[in-house]
């Protein structure tokens, strides 16, 4: 096994040599480029859409849908105490929640998803505090009948901090009035977080406002946080065991289609940005057979003095793999580096597009270069942070890789079709 190794690995070094300044170099360095970029691609819009999808996403788990939600809770008092002895339980909010109609400033009116949470729910919900960005006054449910709007909904009402905002119609339970002008409630707080429907449309107001407003039919319900919402399904099957009588529901059941939409939009990018591994590799198994057509004579020697197909192949197999990682370490350096650096990059095309613009607007329309300013978007698309994923970094490096070991190894399969009597005979 070893000597194999040592005489594929020599052979297929002194080849190496020998095409070191001809076309097969061409070829192996164009091709090397092409897993490079391709692996680099991969990897910074990979990241980049993790990044506008996550925000997204986190903005729903942690302040929407929670990562679990249990209903029909009886012994609350035990269940709170699970909750607090189960390690992977990082917070538990109990909450009330009704549809309702606001009317703000100047009679203007929005729809509204009124919730009731603890007043101090920010000391032990960190992914809230996180999400939910105060940006005007501050997140303050001490006082009765105090609420906090998302930034789009204050701006709809026409409200700011200190105002007041009246819920004229709320879907309660049936001891409470649908329609009413008495449940006023003072702005403490305007909150903004990365998800355009939770600004437009929520509200929080502390839990003693709830009761009151929401009536007493209203069912308390408990969102959860767990350390991995991924492993929500192995969460609830403990869960049910110890309260098989409490309805839990996961996050993933919430904007289900919308999940679901995400998933398929980056799956597609995903396939569109792999054709390009499919170019490198029909670039080198063209190459690659190439190479073997023109060494058939070297061929022909090394298999006349013993060498089997077997290891002939794998000469050119290994060459393969060198040009495939030659490509695939520099991208995947260059895509970490770029995701790092992610909103200088944004930055730096931002620029890019602003001079190329004035200098042909200055060439064809120089009284209209004053009206010229820097796309603010890559302003926007820098402050979203490129997240990471190890196991998606390691599946596009391999398969950068992959690609081109899978085209050294169908080019070179053709080798000695012809007997080492033929090809000598014919030279």
């Amino acid at each position: 096994m070893t000597n194999n190794i040592k005489w594929i690995y020599y052979v297929s070094k002194r080849l190496s040599r020998v095409d070191r300044k001809g076309r097969g170099r061409v070829t192996s360095t164009l091709a090397s480029l092409g897993v490079c970029f391709g692996v680099m691609a991969l990897i910074v819009v990979m990241s980049v859409m993790n990044g506008f999808q996550r925000s997204y996403i986190d903005a729903i788990m942690e302040i929407s849908s929670y990562h679990l939600r249990a209903e029909n809770v009886d012994k609350q008092e035990v269940f709170l105490s699970w909750c607090t002895e189960e390690k992977n339980v990082l917070s538990v909010t109990p909450f009330y929640e009704a549809q309702g109609l606001m009317v703000g400033a100047g009679g203007r009116q929005a729809p509204a998803l009124v919730r009731a949470v603890p007043s101090d729910v920010l000391s032990f919900d960190a992914g809230l505090k996180k999400e939910a960005k105060v940006v005007s006054g501050s997140f303050n449910l001490a006082e009765d009948d105090s609420i906090v709007l998302g930034y789009s909904l204050a701006r709809s009402l026409g409200v700011t901090v200190g105002s007041t905002v009246n819920i004229l119609a709320l879907s309660g339970s049936t001891d409470v009035a649908l329609l009413s002008q008495k449940r006023i409630f003072k702005v403490t707080g305007i909150f903004y977080s990365g998800y355009s429907d939770i600004n437009s449309s929520y509200a929080f107001i502390n839990l003693d406002s709830g009761k009151k407003h929401f009536g007493q039919g209203s069912s308390l319900v408990y969102g959860l946080k767990i350390k991995d919402s991924e492993k929500d399904a192995a969460f609830i099957s403990k869960a049910r065991h110890d309260f098989y009588d409490v309805n839990f529901t996961s996050w993933r059941q919430y904007n289900r289609s919308f999940f679901g939409a995400l998933r398929v939009e980056k799956n597609i990018l995903m396939l569109l940005v792999f054709l390009i591994f499919v170019v490198v590799a029909v670039n080198i198994y063209n190459g690659m057979r190439r190479i073997v057509f023109e060494r058939k004579e070297e061929i022909a020697v090394l298999s006349a003095l013993g060498g089997t197909k077997g290891r002939i192949q794998s000469v050119f197999v290994l060459q393969g793999l060198v040009t495939g990682i030659k490509g695939a370490v520099p991208g995947l350096l260059l895509g970490l580096f770029l995701c790092v650096n992610i909103k200088q990059v944004f930055s730096f095309v931002s620029k890019i597009q602003y001079y190329a613009q004035c200098f042909f607007v200055s060439l064809f329309s120089p009284e209209s270069a004053s009206y010229l300013s820097e796309n603010m978007m890559y302003a926007v698309y820098g402050d979203i942070p490129a997240r990471m994923y190890s196991r998606e970094i390691l599946l596009i490096f391999f398969f950068g890789v992959f690609s081109s070991l899978l085209a050294s190894f169908l080019a070179s399969s053709s080798v000695l079709k012809a007997t080492v009597a033929e090809v000598l005979k014919n030279e």
